[in-house]
């Protein structure tokens, strides 16, 4: 094959694989700037706010060293989200009950199906688990949003390197020589054989 057969080729291929990585990158911004709006806005809906700076809830020293960074601020990103859900919620929670879990409670409740308190604690730790599994979703979402902003980079960058090699591969293709091969050692023994 001929050298500047080859190196079109190749420039080529790089300049199809950029476009490609272009408008993979494109996409994932979109994913990204979509994924915040949409955990953001729901999120603020919500109107879920840590305690105010002072407040007995931060003393808790399973709690102040997460929670008060976010002091008084509402609860809109995923990181508050998680923070939210695991430093405030569960911790509350887990006091509340012993650190026994929800199906521990419920089993328990059964048992007991005259315990009114045991029954009203089960309905808040529901509740608390249910607020708890929405917010680390609103965080899982989040962080999905934060992985397709850094795989966009890569895909931006990585097509910034393909048209720079392509252009390279240009370059050389006006360089070549018009009746260089790729691999001389090859062509020589083919045409032998065929003589």
């Amino acid at each position: 094959m001929r050298r500047k057969t080859f190196d079109a080729l190749l420039a080529a291929g790089g300049l199809v694989v950029a476009a490609i990585l272009l408008v993979a990158g494109g996409l994932l911004v979109w994913a990204h700037a979509f994924i915040n709006d949409q955990v953001e806005s729901q999120l603020s809906a919500q109107q879920i706010y840590f305690p105010e700076q002072g407040s007995e809830s931060l003393n808790d020293p399973a709690v102040k060293p997460y929670i008060e960074q976010y002091a008084g601020e509402q609860v809109t990103s995923g990181e508050q989200a998680k923070t939210y859900a695991d430093h405030y919620i569960k911790v509350h929670l887990s006091e509340m009950t012993g650190g026994q879990t929800y199906s521990q409670l419920s089993a328990q409740s059964l048992e007991q199906p005259n315990n009114e308190e045991l029954a009203g604690q089960v309905q808040t730790v529901f509740r608390g688990e249910t607020l708890r599994g929405l917010l680390l979703d609103a965080y899982a979402f989040w962080k999905i949003g934060q992985i397709a902003l850094y795989a966009s980079i890569a895909a931006f960058i990585g097509a910034g390197i393909m048209i720079l090699l392509s252009g390279l591969g240009f370059w050389h293709l006006r360089r070549a020589p018009a009746d260089q091969e790729v691999l001389p050692s090859i062509a020589k023994s083919d045409v032998a054989t065929d003589a």
